[in-house]
């Protein structure tokens, strides 16, 4: 009896198995982030959040759900590796100091909620939030996704900014000493930083930000001791440097990332190549450098070096994931719309639409550590899926013709 009743059970399960009821799209284009190229008339197989198949006449039930995208150009979802979604400033007034003392942290959280609905719908089903979001606002929108009182993107998260005393704050007066602690964790020390590390990873971080040069620079043993901590709990360390001994040491750490580096030399680049070091460029456009208050010759001589940087570290090889960096949202554009602007240097420096979209997938997935789960369309990957109406390998700004999402095999968009 026992034998038959297992036997039955078996059956039971295999039955379901067989008749689970499949999405299929039909797709007209698929990006191979691996190759760069794109494979015509696929077909992809989705069950329970994830990709089954991929692939050319595959079979599939009459019962699936069936989505017609045979007239699109299918990508995976899109990844920005440096966001802050509850920081607004406003446009051309450096006003950050007054927003600390007048916007409290629920408020932020309700922006980042916002924010980060903006994200997913334009295509970035992953985003990584590295700090400036006050007492851990961020941390909440993560949870509102996760319990689904609101949509969002896959949120790889930093807390607090670890920075020598200060922050990346300037004059102010001795009476409001520690006003920064509303966005920074001072740590002037290896203890220092393990501990601030400590306290981010309680309070939600999967990622760990520092700042060097701002305030003061940090030793490459400062940096070595946050990696060596931050890898105990598999994550990684990305750090804010410009430029010059403050990057030196950040690459001698062995940090997985550099923010910005505008200032990068080519033995620079070629040393975070040789490391497997990332340069996240946030490679803000002019009307991006108008935003912050910056005259327009400013502006554009801040452009000009942001596209020699991305020309140099291009040619030299240096790893690149897409990251935009974007606080001030330009007039009548969402924080999207303002942070695709950068493409405007992508394409300026001469750098093919196919190697701009890996920076954006596969690129950004090994970065954020998440490349065995994100980043191509494969089996086994979860279904972060997009469609944009017009070929982005023609010009990459056809990104922006996002009509369809679909986050871990739930749609999300569909126009």
């Amino acid at each position: 009896m026992t034998k038959t009743i297992k036997l039955l059970v078996l059956l039971l399960i295999t039955s379901i198995a067989l008749n689970a009821q499949n999405t299929v799209i039909k797709a007209g284009h698929v990006f191979d982030a691996k190759t760069g190229k794109m494979l015509d008339n696929q077909i992809i197989l989705i069950q329970d959040g994830k990709i089954k198949e991929v692939g050319t006449n595959l079979k599939y039930s009459e019962n699936d759900t069936f989505i017609d995208l045979s007239d699109s150009w299918i990508l995976p979802g899109l990844m920005d590796c440096h966001v802050h979604v509850t920081t607004n400033v406003t446009y051309r007034i450096m006003d950050i100091y007054k927003k600390y003392a007048t916007e409290s942290n629920g408020l932020r959280a309700i922006r980042g909620s916002v924010v980060a609905k903006q994200f997913l719908d334009n295509g970035f089903t992953t985003i990584k939030d590295i700090g400036n979001d006050g007492n851990y606002a961020t941390a909440d929108v993560i949870k509102a996704i996760k319990y689904g009182w609101t949509e969002g993107p896959t949120i790889i998260y930093s807390g607090k900014i670890i920075a020598p005393y200060g922050g990346q704050t300037y004059g102010i007066n001795l009476e409001n000493e520690h006003f920064w602690d509303f966005e920074y964790i001072d740590a002037d020390t290896p203890d220092e930083i393990i501990k601030a590390i400590r306290k981010n990873i309680y309070y939600g971080a999967t990622t760990i930000k520092m700042v060097t040069g701002d305030n003061g620079i940090y030793n490459s043993e400062d940096i070595q001791a946050a990696v060596d901590e931050a890898k105990k709990y598999n994550i990684k360390v990305t750090v804010h440097a410009i430029g010059g001994l403050g990057a030196t040491n950040v690459i001698l750490g062995n940090a997985a990332a550099i923010e910005h580096g505008f200032e990068l030399n080519n033995e620079q680049l070629q040393l975070m190549k040789d490391k497997g070091i990332y340069l996240v460029g946030t490679d803000f456009a002019y009307d991006n450098w108008y935003a912050y208050g910056m005259d327009e010759k400013t502006s554009q001589l801040a452009t000009n070096m942001i596209v020699d940087r991305l020309q140099r570290a291009y040619k030299i090889g240096t790893p690149m994931a897409f990251g935009t960096d974007i606080i001030i949202d330009l007039p009548e554009l969402n924080r999207v719309q303002s942070g695709l602007k950068v493409l405007e240097n992508w394409k300026a420096a001469g750098i093919p639409a196919s190697y701009i979209l890996q920076t954006m997938t596969l690129y950004a997935a090994d970065l954020l550590g998440i490349e065995k789960e994100r980043g191509v369309l494969e089996p086994s990957y979860y279904a972060d899926i997009i469609a944009v109406k017009q070929n982005p390998l023609l010009d990459i700004d056809n990104i922006k013709t996002v009509h369809f999402v679909m986050k871990e095999g739930k749609v999300i968009r569909k126009d």
